[in-house]
Parts: C-alpha cells; structure tokens; sequence
C-alpha cells in the first residue's frame, strides 16, 4: 500500500509505525501501534512499550489476506500474535482490520470473545458517494433467519454521517516507526 508518513515519504515497506487512532472504534483518540502483516510477539510488545501504546491495530494497510478464509493453517499466526498480545500483562486493546469475506472464520477463532478485541469488519465499497440520495445499505444475514435476529437497513445518507467519516488526509500523521530497511525512529 503507497502510503504517506510524517517523517517519511511514500514507503510501502512499512512493518510498524505509530499515531493516535482517527478511525471511529472504542480506541479512537488512543496512541497506537499499527503492526502491517506477522510480526513477533516480543517485537510488537517491545515496540508498543517503547512508544507508550495503549492500542495495536493488526492488520495496518489492508496486510491481512488469506488466500482461503476457512483454512485454519493459515489464520493460526494471526491468532497466536494476536493472542499473545491480548495475553500480555500490558493489557493493550487490539483491533484486526479484516475483509468481510472473512467473518466467518474470525468468529471460529474466539479472539471477539476478548473484551480487548475489537473486530475491524472491513467492507470495501467503491464510489459509494455516487449511489444517490435514495440508497441503502442492508445488513444481512447468509440466508432467512439463519444466524442473525433479523437486518438492518441503514441510509446511505446515515451512514456517511460527517461524525463518522475520516478523510484521507488525517493518516498522514502516522509515523512509520519501523520498515523492511531498518529503523525510522
């Protein structure tokens, strides 16, 4: 992901860096490490201790991608460096940023049933803005009153409240602290 940091320009090597968390979640507001891809425990918790983090967000520049989402080889990574940092004496809130596609499985890794855990359900929808007035978005279940109590429809216009939005350009603040050609601290 070409992303802009503070202190460096245009780096797509990125393995941690830091900012307070813009994005409407239980953490905004709170100093955060971003950790893009696998990373060791030890590192992430060093890192996070270093900087004074109180929350670490998995995940960072759309890093986490499996190529089948019910094969649990390859979430088991994710859930033990997840696991391990939710584990910590620290107690440090932590997000994963994940596709929607992949709910599912993130549910059978019991990570949500962490009080730390915040689940980032991410659902790409391109040009949204040019839907109109009139557009819903509807969420749903995988089929008639399977897994959900019912659905939700929402107005396009309610939940592109100004309250909620985060433009583009309030992630320039981040600061890469750690990329794949060493330190940027």
């Amino acid at each position: 992901m070409d992303r802009q940091y503070k202190n460096v320009m245009n780096v797509d090597n990125a393995m941690y860096f830091t900012g307070t968390e813009i994005e409407n979640t239980p953490t905004t507001g709170l100093n955060t490490l971003f950790v893009v891809g696998l990373r060791p425990i030890d590192e992430i918790v060093q890192l996070a201790l270093a900087n004074e983090i109180t929350a670490i967000y998995f995940g960072a520049n759309q890093s986490f991608g499996l190529p089948m989402p019910d094969d649990y080889d390859e979430w088991e990574p994710w859930v033990k460096m997840i696991r391990g940092v939710l584990d910590d004496p620290a107690l440090f809130w932590c997000t994963l940023d994940f596709d929607l596609k992949y709910m599912e499985s993130f549910l059978e890794t019991g990570l949500a049933e962490n009080n730390r855990m915040i689940p980032m359900v991410s659902v790409k929808m391109p040009y949204i803005v040019q839907l109109g007035y009139n557009a819903v978005i509807k969420i749903d279940d995988i089929d008639f009153n399977r897994t959900n109590p019912g659905v939700w429809c929402h107005s396009i216009q309610n939940v592109m409240h100004p309250s909620v939005f985060t433009h583009w350009q309030k992630y320039n603040d981040d600061k890469l602290i750690k990329g794949t050609s060493g330190q940027y601290k």
